[in-house]
């Protein structure tokens, strides 16, 4: 099967998605993908988990996908997680720790392979330790607080005047990312307002306080939501003349003016070889949590023309993206 072929399939099928037709003698691998985003972001997160398990040594004809999607409404995520284990799914691929946390009350025996980017794995009390993690999850986890102080040097240097910068901060996820934005402003000695956003349909309302507010500059803390309406709210950004940061790339390359993160793909690549070890005989309890590998930053400067916004040649130089 193409690869066009398999992501144009997976787009409109909500039961299992084969990757190729199987072989009479071959068994296929059941895998459970549990994303609590948006519906269209389900089938490109597929193809690069998939693109990982290959790099790990498994074929397509080997392995068929059962996505489940909350489109955002966390209540749905433990009825999806409990529905994928009494299917006995071989493993079980899911991002955020909401969906995490529902998979570890479902089961104890399937292995898990996450996709984090929010949490501190041993705080939060997924995994014992990171070169052992000691139970039936594993994965890929960012240790966030330095990219708190790192978003705040970018707009402080880019702004020199700034004094205040609005933080988009989901209430339902820990506490630590928003201590860290909190702590590294302190330094750099500006306020912090904290705007609670949990999802796409709080965004305008939150951009439209931010500048009422009198806000110079928006932090948006990482959300599934965020990964999915990345061009929705470059567009909000713009239209409330907001420089905004976020951890999602995408988001500048879709119209918002900076990033700072990973790349999203090479995360879920680095996700999908994990799990295609354990498929292939390793176990979670010994695979040790990772961290991604490759980030970027990404600059936007035809969002900065529009904001009449002067970029240093030093902030030029340090982006790896610069749109034109």
């Amino acid at each position: 099967m193409r690869r066009r072929d398999f992501i144009k399939g997976i787009a409109g099928s909500a039961a299992a998605w084969p990757l190729a037709a199987h072989t009479q003698h071959s068994k296929i691998l059941q895998i459970g993908f549990l994303y609590p985003g948006a519906e269209a972001g389900v089938a490109p997160r597929i193809a690069a988990l998939l693109s990982g398990m290959e790099a790990a040594g498994l074929r397509e004809d080997q392995v068929a996908f059962v996505p489940r999607g909350s489109g955002g409404d966390a209540n749905k995520l433990a009825a999806m997680a409990s529905d994928l284990v009494q299917r006995k799914v071989d493993l079980i691929l899911v991002e955020s720790p909401p969906a995490e946390r529902a998979l570890q009350v479902a089961t104890t025996t399937i292995p898990i392979v996450v996709g984090d980017l929010e949490s501190d794995p041993i705080a939060d009390g997924f995994v014992a330790s990171i070169p052992h993690p000691g139970g039936n999850l594993t994965g890929v986890f960012l240790d966030f607080p330095d990219f708190g102080q790192k978003w705040l040097e970018f707009l402080k240097e880019l702004f020199p005047q700034l004094t205040k910068v609005a933080v988009f901060w989901d209430p339902t996820t820990v506490k630590r990312q928003l201590d860290a934005v909190k702590s590294a402003a302190e330094q750099l000695s500006l306020t912090i307002d904290t705007l609670e956003v949990g999802d796409i349909v709080d965004a305008e309302a939150a951009f439209s306080t931010a500048e009422q507010h009198g806000a110079g500059a928006v932090i948006m803390l990482p959300r599934p939501f965020i990964g999915s309406h990345t061009k929705t709210l470059a567009d909000l950004a713009l239209a409330h003349r907001l420089p905004t940061i976020t951890l999602f790339t995408d988001f500048a390359r879709n119209g918002g003016l900076m990033a700072y993160g990973p790349n999203l793909t090479a995360f879920l690549r680095q996700q999908g070889v994990m799990a295609g070890k354990i498929l292939q005989g390793a176990t979670p309890v010994d695979l040790p949590v990772e961290a991604p590998v490759k980030f970027e930053f990404v600059l936007n400067l035809k969002t900065a023309k529009q904001l009449n916004v002067r970029v240093p040649p030093s902030i030029l130089l340090r982006a790896d993206d610069v749109i034109e």
